[in-house]
C-alpha cells in the first residue's frame, strides 16, 4: 500500500462514527459522580480545586468504561492513584524546567511501556500523563500541590464508591462475554447446516477464557450460572465440526444429512437459549420443537458409528449447558435426548465437567511482578512496545519544548495530543491523529464561542463541563473523534472556572493540537515498527503451535490411558488459538502499512492462513474423537504424532528464515500405512488430510517467492 493511500485509509477510519449500543444509565452514573465532586470542591474549596478533583473523577470515570475484568472500583482507585502521583510528582519539579523534562521523558517512557501489560494500563498510563500536563498549571505551592493530589485521588474514590453504591448490570461484562461465547458456538451449528467445513473464529472463546479469570473477592460473588458453561462451549464445538464434516461423518447428502441438519439447527436453538438466559439472568426459555428434534427417537437407527457417537455426546453437552445457565443454583432437570445411553443421560453434570472450578486472577499487589516481568520481557530492539516508548517519550518532550517556545501560551495542548493519539501501531496512531484535529477543532471551537459569547460563571462552566463528560462517556465506544468533540469542550468549560485559557483563541488551540498530532506521525514514520517484516514470524509461531496441538492429539491414539481431557491438549488447544489471533493481528496491521510485503505477499499470506486453518480443523476432529483411558492403543499413531511434531517444528524454522518448507518425514510416515493402515477409522484418513494441507502452504510460500 502506498503512502498516500495509507493515509486515505487511516484518516476514513479514524472520522467512522461506529452505531452502538449506548449506555446511558452508566454515562449518567459518571457524569453524577462528576457533578457530585466539582460541587463540593468548588462550594468549599474554589475553582482550582474543583477542577483537580474534576481530573481525577473524569479520568476514573474513563478507567470503568475500559475493556478489562477486573472490578470497575478497583480500575478507578488505580486510575486516581496514579494520576494523583503524577501530578504531585510534576508539580514538585514543575519549576525547574530541566528537571520537569527529565521527569516528563522518564513518566511517558514507562506509560508506553505500559502496554505491555496490556491495552488498559496502557491507556491509563498515557492518559495520567496528558492529564498531568494541565493539572500542574493549577496549584501555587508544594502544599497546594498535595491538597490537588489528594483532591484528584478523593474523585477516583468518588466514582468508585458510586459503582458500588449504584450497580449496573453487575456481572454484565462477564455474562456478555460468555453469552457471546454460546451464541457464536449457536450460529456456527447453523453455518454448518449449509457448509459442513464452516470455519469457527474461537475470538468469544478466547474472550469468555479471560473474562473467567478471577481474583479471590470475585470467585465468592460469582452468580452459579456463569459457571461451567464456557467449558462446555470449548468442548461442544469439536463435537459439532465432527457430526457436520464428511469426512469422519455421514455423506453430504441423504436422510442422514437431513438428520444432521435437524441436530445442528436444534443445537444452535438450544444454544441461543442458553446465551440469552445467562445475558438477561433468566430462566431458559427452551424451544419445544427443538427439543422434539432432539428426542426424535429414530436417531440411533439413521445415524450410526463415529456421527451416532457425535449425536449421543452432543445431546450430553447441551443438558449440561441448560443445567449450569439456569439462573441460581445452576441445576435443572431437563428431558434427555432418546438414543442417548442412561449411563450418558442420567448422569450429572459435576460428573461430566468441574462447573465450579474457577481460573485464578492475581490481586493488583500480586499483578505487579508480573507486569514487571512483562515489561523486562519487551525491552529488547524488536520490541515493538519498546519503540513505542521511545517515540512516545521524544515526541511529548519535543511538544513540550516546542508548545513552551511558541508565543500561544497553555503550550501543554501539543504534548497532551501526542500522548493521547501515539498507540504503539501505525493504524491506531494515524487514525487517532487525525480523529483528535478534527474532534478538537469542532470541540474548542463550539467551547470557546460559548466562553466568549455567554460568558458564563463558575458554576455554569462546571454544568457545561459536566454535560460535555456526559457526553463523551455516552459516545465513547461510537469512535474517537465523536468522544474528542466532547473531551476538548470539556477541558475548555473546566479551566473556564478560573478563568484559565480564556485569553487563547480557538486557532491557537487547535494549531497546537495540529502540532501534537504531526509530531506523532512522523514520529512513526523516521522511527517505526512495522508488522509486515514480521509476518513469516507470525506464521512459523502458528504453524508450530498447531503441529504441537495435533501431535498431542495424536499421541491420545497411541496412548489413551492419558484421558482424551489432559492439560497438554488444552494448553496445546490454547497456544494455537493465541497464534491464530497474533497471525490475524498482525495480518490485518499489515494491511494498512505502506511498506512492501519483503517476502510474503498478501495472497501468499490468505492462502496460508487457508492451510493452517484447514490444519487446526482437521486436529480439531481428531481431539473430538479422542479414545477413552479404557481404548486399546493405536501404536502407529505414536510415529504420526512424533513425525508431526519434528515436521512442523523443523517447517517453522525454515519458514521463519525465509525458505521453502519440505515434509519428507511426515510424508514417509503417512505412504508407510498405504501398505499397512493402522486400526483405526480416522487416523489414516487424518494423516493424509493434515499432509495435503502443509503441501498447501508450501505452494503458497513458493508462489509468494517467484513475486
Amino acid at each position: 500500500m502506498s503512502w498516500l493511500r495509507a493515509l486515505k485509509e487511516t484518516a476514513r477510519s479514524g472520522l467512522t462514527i461506529e452505531r452502538r449500543r449506548l449506555d446511558p444509565v452508566i454515562a449518567g452514573r459518571a457524569a453524577f459522580g462528576l457533578a457530585l465532586v466539582v460541587g463540593v470542591s468548588l462550594t468549599f474549596f474554589g475553582p482550582a480545586v474543583a477542577a483537580s478533583s474534576a481530573f481525577g473523577a473524569f479520568q476514573a470515570a474513563i478507567a470503568t468504561f475500559q475493556r478489562s475484568w477486573r472490578p470497575r472500583p478497583t480500575l478507578a482507585l488505580a486510575s486516581a492513584t496514579t494520576l494523583a502521583v503524577s501530578t504531585f510528582l510534576g508539580y514538585l519539579t514543575g519549576s525547574h524546567e530541566p528537571l520537569f523534562l527529565a521527569l516528563l521523558l522518564l513518566w511517558t517512557f514507562l506509560a508506553g511501556m505500559a502496554w505491555a501489560a496490556g491495552p488498559t494500563a496502557g491507556i491509563i498510563a498515557s492518559s495520567n500523563v496528558a492529564i498531568m500536563l494541565v493539572t500542574i498549571t493549577l496549584p501555587t505551592s508544594i502544599a497546594t500541590a498535595a491538597g490537588h493530589a489528594a483532591m484528584i485521588f478523593t474523585g477516583g474514590v468518588v466514582q468508585a464508591v458510586l459503582v458500588v453504591a449504584l450497580p449496573v448490570r453487575p456481572w454484565g461484562a462477564q455474562r456478555d462475554a460468555l453469552a457471546d461465547a454460546l451464541a457464536a458456538e449457536a450460529d456456527y451449528a447453523r453455518r454448518l447446516r449449509h457448509d459442513p467445513v464452516a470455519p469457527f473464529d474461537p475470538l468469544p472463546l478466547m474472550t469468555a477464557r479471560s473474562a473467567a479469570a478471577l481474583t479471590p473477592r470475585q470467585a465468592r460473588r460469582r452468580p452459579a450460572e456463569l459457571h461451567g458453561s464456557r467449558g462446555l462451549a470449548e468442548r461442544i464445538r469439536p463435537v459439532l465440526a465432527s457430526l457436520a464434516d464428511p469426512a469422519v461423518g455421514v455423506p453430504e447428502e441423504g436422510p442422514e444429512r437431513a438428520r444432521v441438519r435437524e441436530l445442528l439447527g436444534a443445537a444452535g436453538t438450544v444454544l441461543d437459549a442458553a446465551a440469552h438466559a445467562i445475558r438477561h439472568g433468566e430462566p431458559v426459555d427452551l424451544s419445544p420443537a427443538a427439543l422434539a428434534t432432539l428426542r426424535t427417537p429414530d436417531t440411533g437407527a439413521i445415524l450410526t458409528g463415529p456421527s451416532r457417537r457425535a449425536a449421543v455426546r452432543l445431546a450430553a453437552l447441551l443438558g449440561d449447558v441448560v443445567e449450569t445457565a439456569e439462573p441460581g443454583t445452576g441445576v435443572r432437570q431437563v428431558p434427555a435426548p432418546p438414543g442417548t445411553t442412561p449411563e450418558v443421560s442420567e448422569v450429572t453434570p459435576s460428573a461430566r465437567h468441574v462447573p465450579g472450578r474457577t481460573r485464578a486472577k492475581p490481586t493488583l499487589v500480586r499483578l505487579a511482578p508480573i507486569i514487571l516481568a512483562q515489561v523486562r520481557g519487551e525491552l529488547r530492539r524488536d520490541s515493538a512496545v519498546l519503540r513505542h516508548a521511545v517515540r512516545v517519550s521524544a515526541v511529548t518532550a519535543a511538544g513540550y519544548l516546542l508548545g513552551t517556545a511558541l508565543p500561544f501560551g497553555h503550550g501543554y495542548w501539543a504534548p497532551m495530543a501526542s500522548v493521547m493519539v501515539m498507540r504503539p501501531d501505525f493504524s491506531q496512531t494515524y487514525e487517532r491523529s487525525v480523529a483528535r484535529f478534527c474532534g478538537t477543532l469542532v470541540g474548542v471551537s463550539l467551547a470557546t464561542a460559548v466562553m466568549q459569547a455567554a460568558h458564563p460563571d463558575v458554576y455554569l462552566s462546571a454544568g457545561l463541563a459536566v454535560l460535555c463528560a456526559f457526553s463523551m462517556y455516552l459516545l465513547m465506544r461510537t469512535g474517537y473523534a465523536a468522544g474528542q468533540v466532547f473531551v476538548s469542550a470539556y477541558v475548555v468549560f473546566l479551566l473556564g472556572m478560573q478563568g484559565e485559557g480564556l485569553t487563547q483563541t480557538v486557532r491557537e488551540r487547535v494549531l497546537l493540537t495540529l502540532l501534537g498530532g504531526v509530531l506523532a506521525m512522523l514520529a512513526y514514520a523516521v522511527y517505526p515498527a512495522w508488522e509486515t517484516p514480521r509476518l513469516r514470524g507470525r506464521l512459523a509461531d502458528r504453524l508450530a503451535s498447531v503441529g504441537r496441538y495435533a501431535s498431542v492429539v495424536v499421541e491420545r491414539y497411541a496412548d489413551p490411558a492419558a484421558g482424551p481431557d489432559g492439560p497438554d491438549v488444552r494448553e496445546a488447544l490454547l497456544d494455537t488459538r493465541a497464534a491464530r489471533v497474533a497471525w490475524q493481528e498482525a495480518l490485518e496491521r499489515a494491511a494498512q502499512e505502506p511498506v512492501r510485503h519483503r517476502g510474503l505477499s498478501r495472497a501468499a499470506a490468505e492462502q496460508a492462513d487457508d492451510a493452517l486453518a484447514e490444519f487446526g480443523r482437521v486436529a480439531m476432529l481428531l481431539e473430538a474423537h479422542v479414545p477413552e483411558r479404557d481404548a486399546s492403543p493405536v501404536p502407529a499413531a505414536g510415529l504420526l504424532a512424533e513425525a508431526l511434531r519434528r515436521s512442523t517444528e523443523r517447517g517453522a524454522k525454515e519458514v521463519r528464515e525465509g525458505r521453502v518448507p519440505r515434509w519428507e518425514e511426515l510424508r514417509r510416515t503417512v505412504e508407510a500405512w498405504k501398505t499397512a493402515p493402522p486400526d483405526h477409522f480416522l487416523l489414516s484418513k487424518a494423516a493424509t488430510l493434515l499432509l495435503e494441507v502443509l503441501e498447501e502452504l508450501t505452494t503458497a510460500l513458493m508462489e509468494s517467492r517467484r513475486r
